[in-house]
């Protein structure tokens, strides 16, 4: 029997390459879990809107489940929830696309221990590894697009590239972490081998935040894939 599993999610590559690890390892994902801010219909991590994930979740089949919290609340909140999962679909475990920040694993590994469940970190690496990471994405046949930069360390440039090999030798000549691991770039997953539909994304604009530069979509639909 395949042990059940919710997964953290910002609808981004490392989680997206936390959801094809987790079931290559054997473990079924139940659910995906994101964390929104109340009222504002879009999500803490990349601050997209939610319609975006729940289409995410339509094309992988694969229920989503959202958070409402505040940044007060967002730890109970976050226990809570994993609780409810734990007894709706009976998951032993919660899984984190996180890749080598302590603070952030000690942080879901408490969340885990108080909801009763195992806290799982299947990409967990060493920071020499980020780059054989972003390599490992870029070869795996998903397909993500930036959407979000930190303008302290990248410019709107890096706005709506795709991960690919152009991206992966750019990466390479700045001082960021490849994989983007302190928040220097997010991105959003569109297409891949576990998607059953692609995600067509449209009139895009650019929208100037406090401290970074986001790409916004005017339009999103899912389409047949091409696979």
């Amino acid at each position: 029997m395949k042990k059940l599993v919710a997964l953290s999610w910002s609808g981004g590559k490392d989680c997206c390459m936390a959801l094809d690890t987790l079931i290559q390892k054997g473990y079924e994902v139940a659910c995906l879990v994101t964390t929104v801010p109340k009222e504002l219909g879009r999500t803490f991590g990349h601050g997209e809107r939610t319609d975006m994930i729940r289409l995410q979740g339509k094309a992988l089949s694969i229920p989503i489940h959202f958070i409402e919290c505040t940044f007060e609340t967002y730890t109970v909140e976050f226990v809570k929830a994993v609780q409810i999962l734990k007894n709706q679909y009976k998951i032993t475990g919660i899984a984190f696309g996180d890749l080598y920040l302590d603070e952030h694993r000690n942080w879901g590994e408490n969340v885990a221990n108080a909801a009763g469940v195992d806290a799982l970190y299947p990409l967990w690496s060493k920071k020499e590894a980020a780059q054989s990471l972003l390599e490992n994405f870029v070869q795996s046949g998903f397909k993500a697009i930036v959407i979000r930069v930190r303008e302290d360390v990248l410019d709107e440039t890096w706005l709506g590239r795709l991960l690919d090999d152009s991206f992966l030798q750019d990466v390479q000549m700045t001082s960021i972490c490849p994989m983007g691991e302190s928040g220097e770039y997010h991105t959003y997953v569109f297409d891949g081998p576990l998607f059953s539909k692609k995600i067509q994304l449209e009139h895009a604009e650019f929208i100037q935040l406090e401290t970074t530069k986001k790409l916004e979509f005017k339009s999103y639909l899912l389409l047949d894939s091409e696979k």
